[in-house]
């Protein structure tokens, strides 16, 4: 299983049912195709879809129905399509359950880079920063490492900040990681990862727990 199924899989496994959630752009979108069985979850897109499903079948796609990333989608029996102000009317007004976003950087006091690297363009932000700070919870999705092999879980963001101090929990291919008061914990483990990998590949201070359970809805 590669790197993004594993952390699209397991971001799946947070959602409850009747949840309203915002599914962002890149490793976020996937998380439509693996909600559980029995989980009845309303998926929204920041450009305006209340309602969504999992990707279409190949040559089944609708380039009408789209996700925040411009990729072809489905909507759901009851879903709808709004306009931009009522779609972040309900993200700013705190009716978002969760939101499910990508990162550049996370730092051990939940702080959140994942809109701009300085020098490089960029459309813009988007709705970063209003889903960061509108909804209840802030699953963050991404690859433990860059391209290049560096940290991306930090003592300290060193882009940007999107957002402070929101970030609920981190899913990566290798672990999961959950904010609490004193710190980032490793809470979960990916299949044939161990505590010391993860810990060489992070910069953050992690608290590590007696017990570290295996990751959940990898399988």
């Amino acid at each position: 299983m590669e790197a993004r199924e594993i952390i699209a899989r397991r971001a799946a496994w947070f959602l409850e049912d009747g949840d309203l959630v915002n599914l962002g752009i890149g490793i976020p979108t996937m998380v439509a195709n693996y909600v559980p069985e029995g989980v009845e979850v309303i998926l929204q897109c920041e450009n305006g879809l209340v309602g969504q499903g999992p990707a279409p079948a190949p040559g089944k796609e609708d380039r009408n129905v789209v996700d925040a990333g411009g990729k072809c989608t489905t909507i759901l029996p009851l879903g709808a399509c709004v306009d931009s102000a009522t779609s972040f009317a309900l993200i700013r007004g705190g009716h978002l359950d969760a939101s499910v976003l990508g990162a550049l950087e996370v730092d051990q006091e939940g702080n959140l880079a994942n809109w701009i690297v300085p020098g490089k363009i960029v459309p813009g932000m988007g709705g970063a920063m209003d889903l960061a700070s509108g909804a209840r919870k802030v699953i963050v999705t991404m690859e433990h490492c860059t391209r290049n092999g560096e940290a991306k879980i930090l003592k300290k963001c060193t882009l940007p900040l999107t957002a402070v101090k929101r970030v609920t929990c981190v899913v990566t291919e290798l672990c999961v990681l959950t904010n609490t008061p004193e710190g980032l914990m490793l809470s979960e483990l990916a299949p044939g990862v161990t505590v010391e990998e993860v810990l060489a590949k992070t910069e953050a201070e992690l608290i590590v727990p007696e017990k570290i359970v295996p990751m959940a809805g990898i399988s």
